[in-house]
């Protein structure tokens, strides 16, 4: 499976899981569904991540196809701008139904409407027409009927006209990335103190599960949980940013997408921990209780991955021009 491929595959999922959630959370809205509106801030956040993947593997993509007969370059940077608007909304939205999710375990009534919530209905009507933007000039780039006006495209609606004024241009956003290089060090710094505040608060939590530090009750600890939620979004927002600034650099690297695919892993192990029964079984743990079986396996899961995340974010430069296919 080549990049082009691995695009086409996935960028059909954060499109419909979008309008998917939306309409779960529209259904819920009139129903007064705690479980459906529990469902749709599930989906969010899971597609905001796979976002991400779909978003990065767009540039190996390009180099597929960015030479063959009656493609043209000006519809791939169309596409890439409306994709980069979509996905800044799609993080948005994931990160206010990670706030939903957060204060519906310790609300009294779960289904009660909050702020939070009513920024996810906005933010998800926003992003599901943006996604479809995205997929539609995605389309254009490769469809023979429309090639003779490839080169004098213009938008058709007020709407996808609005969305083009706020779509960036990827070049230029590039050129901004990497125009300075304290710029570029304040990037990466930022990105480390991501990363403290998530193993800080993630791997103690796994540590008390795995039975160390047992006279510290879970439920403290757990409530430490947004600082993770914070340095995670840290993590997120640099990583896009520095990749913007060097695609080719990060595309065609073996140890960049090995590491992307350990935070996929470690998507799957928080809606393990949480949807499984795992965190049911800790969260009223006091002192001197051990951890049941499954979650100490999460646990473990958990620290190993965060592991392989931290050694292969070093191994990147070393890796570089590792992928060779459709450079």
């Amino acid at each position: 499976m080549n990049f082009a491929q691995l695009h086409l595959f996935l960028n059909h999922f954060p499109i419909i899981g979008t309008m998917v959630g939306l309409g779960l959370l529209l259904v819920s809205l009139v129903g007064k569904n705690g479980d459906l509106r529990r469902a749709s801030l599930i989906i969010f956040p899971a597609m905001a991540l796979l976002a991400i993947l779909v978003f990065f593997s767009g540039v190996g993509a390009q180099g597929a196809i960015r030479k063959a007969p009656g493609v043209s370059e000006h519809l791939i940077e169309r596409h890439q701008g409306a994709a980069m608007l979509a996905l800044l909304f799609m993080e948005i939205t994931g990160a206010f139904s990670l706030v939903g999710l957060w204060k519906s375990q310790k609300a009294s009534s779960p289904t009660r409407w909050n702020g939070s919530l009513s920024a996810v209905l906005l933010f998800s009507i926003v992003t599901a027409g943006l996604m479809a933007r995205v997929g539609t000039t995605g389309g254009d780039i490769r469809h023979p009927e429309i090639e003779k006006s490839q080169a004098t495209i213009t938008e058709s609606s007020m709407i996808s006209k609005m969305a083009h004024k706020f779509e960036p241009s990827p070049s230029k956003f590039a050129e901004l990335m990497t125009a300075s290089k304290w710029w570029w060090a304040f990037m990466m710094d930022l990105h480390f103190v991501g990363l403290a505040l998530v193993i800080g608060t993630v791997g103690f939590l796994n540590l008390r599960m795995l039975g160390f530090a047992k006279q510290i009750p879970i439920g403290p600890v757990h409530q430490l949980l947004p600082w993770a939620m914070a340095g995670f979004g840290i993590n997120l927002v640099t990583g896009v940013l520095a990749f913007t600034g060097m695609d080719q650099y990060y595309t065609y690297n073996w140890a960049f997408w090995l590491k992307m695919f350990a935070i996929m892993l470690l998507g799957l192990n928080v809606a393990a921990f949480y949807l499984t029964g795992a965190f049911e079984s800790v969260k009223g743990l006091e002192a001197g209780d051990d951890a049941p079986p499954l979650a100490k396996f999460i646990a473990a899961a958990s620290l190993f991955l965060w592991f392989a995340v931290i050694t292969l974010g070093r191994y990147i430069q070393s890796y570089s021009d590792t992928i060779s296919v459709h450079k």
